[in-house]
């Protein structure tokens, strides 16, 4: 029994850090980044406010008859709002004494008299206290999950006018009263509707799993539930590529997991070497990290060197003396980031193999060498888009057959150096100039970025600004109605004759 529990004690750490996935990719919002977020949230709770629809109110008390319809709001005033963090999973978002401006139609039978118009009315005192809870769905995608919500009215009046204002005056309380309960009984599912299908919408333009280009995709699914303190919300990403050929491959994370302290920017993204490694290991697999020079693509004085250096073999290869040079440069492992406070590099191992190719005969290998280089990468973010511009730094040659041929591959030092510069670089950067897409929702941009790098993985801190409202996003992914059905005309307006209230 001892020997049971001195084993469970040793493997609890083990299977701890197994059941707690580190993430590729990390976000942080602070309180300054949901500070913006609640700026336009407001505006967007206004708009959904103001598209209540209340049932008609009519009864009868003694011999009054009333009917009231057409309730539409015509004005908020939000001067109060609150939006903030609460532990462990919550948004909370509050209004206090809010006035919301109602006009509704009237209709009046007294006895012999009747009575139609219009009336203003005014809800004063309206508090609104709604809780977000956001969690992980089964696609790993961010989602309102649940909301709870309470709303009240403190007062409302309603200004009459007409023949029979006296009457409304007298009755206004049956009225006004009935307003009150319907119009605090239609914010809450208002409120409900708008962010548990309109905002959840929003959500969805978040990338999780798509297609970076034609070879590799990218897996930006959340690992767990977001993590929520009062003044920040973390969100950690798997952050993983993988090739399009074999979409369901694996690789381990075995990588420093990020770590983010700082709060004085809206929003932080960390990525660890994983990152990287898995984009460069995608495209390893992929078969891509490999590229052909052939004739006249050898650049010609790269070609006088490397013709005088195999001399003696391509002499030996008469007639095919004059064959066109072929450099084939492919990458035998998958590279390596490594990222320091210092900075970001990637380390690569290849070979470079050097043929002659006779037309119509099979191609005449002169030289396989092994080649190491170190490149400097720069890490910026511009837009949503994480890019990587990368320089050669360190460069080495060496035969795979001895140490006296690597000596004599000396002299070739430099000119392949200057190849790999002027040619290989430029065409490695123009396929990482496209970047990846950042995982934030459709209309959400970073500005005024700083990259700072750390031991084992890099942050990007930054501020946010809406490119796009949350309305205008809503509406470009909005299914269209699948049966539209118009009506002919405009709907007659409401009956005046007063055997029908």
């Amino acid at each position: 029994m001892a020997a049971g529990s001195c084993l469970l004690l040793l493997l609890l750490p083990w299977l701890v850090m197994a059941s707690h996935s580190p993430p590729g990719c990390k976000i942080r919002i602070t309180s300054k980044g949901l500070d913006l977020v609640k700026q336009e949230g407001l505006r967007f709770v206004e708009q959904e406010l103001q598209n209540i629809t209340m049932p008609d109110v009519h009864g009868k008390e003694g011999q009054f008859h009333y009917n009231i319809s057409q309730v539409k709001v015509m004005d908020l005033q939000l001067a109060f709002s609150d939006l903030h963090f609460q532990p462990q999973q919550h948004l909370v978002f509050n209004i206090s004494n809010a006035s919301i401006s109602l006009r509704f139609r009237r209709q009046l039978l007294y006895w012999f008299f009747y009575d139609i118009g219009s009336i203003n009315a005014s809800a004063d005192g309206v508090h609104i206290h709604t809780v977000l809870q956001l969690a992980k769905d089964e696609a790993g995608r961010l989602k309102i999950s649940n909301m709870t919500c309470n709303a009240s009215i403190a007062r409302m009046h309603a200004g009459f006018s007409g023949t029979l204002r006296t009457v409304y005056e007298f009755l206004s309380t049956f009225i006004v009263t009935g307003m009150r309960f319907l119009l605090s009984q239609q914010i809450c599912p208002s409120l409900e509707h708008a962010s548990l299908v309109l905002l959840n919408s929003v959500l969805d333009t978040v990338p999780v799993r798509n297609y970076v280009d034609e070879h590799i995709g990218i897996d930006y699914s959340l690992l767990r539930d977001p993590a929520i303190s009062t003044d920040t919300l973390d969100l950690d990403f798997k952050g993983m590529f993988f090739p399009r050929a074999r979409e369901n491959q694996e690789l381990e994370n075995h990588a420093v997991e990020p770590v983010i302290k700082e709060t004085e920017r809206m929003v932080y993204v960390a990525f660890s070497e994983y990152f990287f490694d898995s984009a460069m290991h995608s495209y390893f697999q992929a078969g891509v990290l490999a590229i052909e020079l052939q004739g006249e693509k050898v650049p010609k004085d790269l070609e006088v060197l490397l013709r005088a250096t195999f001399f003696g073999t391509i002499f030996m290869q008469s007639p095919a003396v004059d064959a066109p040079l072929r450099l084939v440069l492919q990458v035998s492992a998958p590279p390596r980031c490594i990222i320091k406070p210092s900075g970001t590099s990637v380390s690569v191992s290849a070979f470079l193999n050097i043929s002659l190719v006779p037309p119509g005969r099979p191609a005449i290998q002169l030289s396989s060498m092994a080649m190491e280089t170190k490149l400097s990468a720069k890490v910026f973010l511009q837009g949503k888009a994480l890019r990587v511009q990368l320089d050669l730094r360190r460069f080495r040659i060496y035969s795979k057959q001895s140490a006296l041929e690597s000596l004599a591959l000396f002299s070739l030092q430099a000119p392949l150096k200057t190849l790999l510069q002027l040619t290989i670089m430029p065409i490695i950067n123009e396929r990482t100039k496209k970047g990846v897409q950042i995982p934030l929702p459709e209309g959400m941009d970073f500005t005024k970025e700083v990259v700072t790098n750390h031991a084992g993985f890099l942050t990007v801190g930054a501020d946010l600004h809406f490119s796009k409202g949350l309305r205008e996003v809503i509406e470009k992914y909005r299914p269209a109605p699948t049966t539209a059905t118009y009506p002919s005309s405009w709907p007659a307006e409401p009956s005046m004759d007063p055997h029908q209230l």
